[in-house]
């Protein structure tokens, strides 16, 4: 289960156009939140000054770039990843780009991608593959260990199984987490409590928070769903 303090369990997504806009938001859950995603729509805005600025104020930062290239390209740039002593970041390729990536990973932990949250079983066969996506999902899990990635980025759905399957191996964060009903673009999703409960390490949640009314209220409310899915967790 791993020995991350609560408020680190929760990652947030700053997935937002600006730095501006992304800074307000750390201001404003400053003593709530230590731990932030910064994704591929904010990397491109802020670069690693965004990075940095995170964390010049203590922060955690998840690079969420989903690397995907020729194999010494995804080298490289992790090897430049690492340089900023980044704590994770995401590889979305084959073996041979999750293996040059691990290879170069430093201090950085190294999450294998196994399916986007934004696809379901029709989206997977319109890709062409045959499985459904609990099997591919685990498929990739084997593989990621095997190749000696850090953890993986999973559905809070899958997670169970491949809990089970690889026991403590790996480090298991879940997107696309919605403490409400779901309205967007993620199809398989789950709630906080029970991603936790099903074996997660940490959840990362962006729109949620950014939508809420009072998004203070809901932070707490997410840390709470936390303790009951670890309570629950340990209690199996």
């Amino acid at each position: 289960m791993g020995s991350q303090p609560l408020r680190e369990r929760l990652i947030f997504a700053l997935d937002v156009p600006s730095p501006q806009e992304a800074k307000a938001w750390v201001e404003r859950l400053h003593g709530l939140v230590s731990f932030f995603k910064v994704g591929f729509e904010l990397f491109l805005a802020g670069g690693f000054p965004m990075v940095e600025w995170l964390q010049n104020r203590g922060a955690k930062v998840f690079l969420d770039l989903k690397l995907f290239d020729v194999p010494e390209t995804v080298r490289r740039a992790t090897a430049q990843i690492a340089e900023r002593q980044v704590a994770m970041t995401t590889v979305h390729g084959n073996d041979a780009m999750l293996k040059a990536a691990v290879e170069a990973r430093g201090g950085v932990k190294i999450l294998a991608v196994t399916v986007l949250t934004s696809l379901d079983q029709g989206d997977l066969h319109d890709l062409g593959f045959a499985c459904n996506v609990e099997d591919l999902v685990l498929s990739r899990a084997r593989r990621a260990l095997a190749l000696g990635c850090d953890g993986l980025v999973s559905s809070g759905l899958e997670i169970p199984r491949v809990r089970r399957e690889v026991k403590d191996g790996l480090l298991l964060v879940a997107p696309g987490i919605r403490p409400v009903a779901n309205v967007d673009d993620q199809k398989r999703t789950v709630d906080a409590r029970q991603a936790f409960a099903s074996g997660a390490d940490h959840i990362v949640v962006g729109r949620p928070i950014r939508h809420a009314a009072n998004p203070e209220r809901l932070v707490e409310e997410i840390f709470e769903q936390i303790e009951k899915g670890l309570q629950e967790r340990l209690s199996m």
